[in-house]
């Protein structure tokens, strides 16, 4: 077969190859019938369509998605759970307990620290005016509504910390930490 270097006749063949392409495709598609039960079932092998009562789909192609497949026990691996493998001797989770409970502590004072400077610079929801705060009351008020919220923010982070604080196993010869 000799092919011409024409354009045109370069698209014909092109033309002819790609509806080759099709065809196959269109030939892969058995097909498929949706047979009633549950669970549902779809098969492509018209004879047992036919002695279940199945119905044929029409109107589009079907994907199928594999399960997963589930994987045999190894009773090596039942046997020794992940929990014994990462066992640590009591003095060595005490020292991790007292190390978390120290920084916890730090980030405690830390937040309380916030929390007074917030409620400073809040003044019980009634701060002195800034600059063109005393021309522009709507700008007073955005930052009133700002510092609230600081104040809130502050107010939860205390709170988280004290709550982690309170999961910890209790620390000897330390009280735990006070309310405000």
């Amino acid at each position: 077969m000799h092919l011409n270097s024409t354009p045109t006749s370069t698209i014909r063949w092109m033309a002819v190859f790609m509806a080759g392409l099709g065809l196959t495709q269109v030939q892969a598609q058995d097909r498929v019938y949706r047979c009633p039960g549950t669970p549902v079932e779809y098969i492509n092998n018209a004879e047992q369509a036919r002695s279940r009562g199945c119905a044929l789909m029409q109107g589009g192609n079907i994907t199928v998605i594999e399960g997963i497949k589930p994987q045999a026990a190894n009773p090596a691996a039942a046997r020794r759970s992940p929990a014994a493998a990462e066992r640590v001797d009591s003095a060595a989770q005490r020292a991790r307990d007292s190390d978390a409970r120290a920084i916890l502590e730090t980030e405690l004072r830390r937040a309380e620290e916030r929390l007074a400077e917030a409620r400073k610079a809040y003044a019980g929801g009634e701060p002195e005016k800034q600059g063109i705060e005393g021309r522009n009351h709507q700008r007073y008020l955005d930052r009133v509504a700002e510092l609230k919220e600081a104040v809130g923010r502050a107010e939860s982070d205390v709170a988280g910390i004290r709550r982690e604080l309170g999961r910890l196993p209790a620390a000897n010869g330390s009280t735990p930490p006070s309310n405000q």
